[in-house]
């Protein structure tokens, strides 16, 4: 048996003050998370949270971001790229449904994502766009993806996935979980066959 020696990297200031917001957020949602509680938990000064974001949206913003950039998978298998974008569309869609936090903010402060869903991409959703595109592009080139603008079909693919995390619960009568996920792999799978 081998003992190997790692030294655990210490987390920085920020990802303690964004561990500190979910742990807020969680226990008591958007509305009544401020930031004096998140410098207690995250044992920080109240000055140390406000140089860095200015409001609880803020930094709940960049706590979404960190959350959905740490699911977005790898695509470099030796399968096609679309079966490989296919895949990881709907594991990340599906982790998204599930997500704690995203589940709370969904239920209790669903105006904090109005603002991505109708007004303008926030940065996660810009970190998504670019990297379904390379993987659209990547397939385009082994030729299991469709031609087209790389972006272009990146953002539909988007919409589409969230949409299916956004609407799930609306549709869960009709469309339960486990169909939801098919049907959702159908149609991206469809959308970006060749034609």
């Amino acid at each position: 048996m081998s003992i190997c020696n790692e030294v655990s990297e210490s987390p920085t200031v920020e990802d303690q003050i964004l561990d500190a917001t979910r742990s807020c957020v969680l226990d008591f949602g958007l509305r009544r998370t401020t930031l004096a509680e998140v410098a207690r938990r995250a044992g920080v000064s109240r000055p140390t949270v406000y140089r860095r974001w200015p409001d609880t949206r803020a930094v709940v913003a960049d706590l979404l971001t960190r959350e959905i950039r740490v699911v977005i998978p790898d695509m470099d298998g030796d399968e096609p790229a679309r079966v490989q974008l296919v895949r990881a569309v709907v594991d990340v869609a599906t982790g998204m449904r599930q997500h704690p936090l995203f589940v709370k903010i969904l239920r209790s402060d669903p105006d904090l994502l109005m603002t991505y869903i109708v007004d303008r991409l926030g940065t996660s959703q810009r970190a998504i766009v670019e990297r379904v595109s390379q993987a659209v592009a990547a397939g385009q080139v082994d030729g299991s993806v469709r031609v087209g603008d790389p972006v272009h079909i990146a953002t539909m693919v988007l919409l589409i996935a969230q949409s299916a995390v956004q609407s799930a619960g609306m549709v869960a009568e009709v469309l339960p979980a486990d169909e939801l996920t098919a049907e959702l792999q159908s149609a991206v799978d469809a959308y970006l066959a060749p034609r």
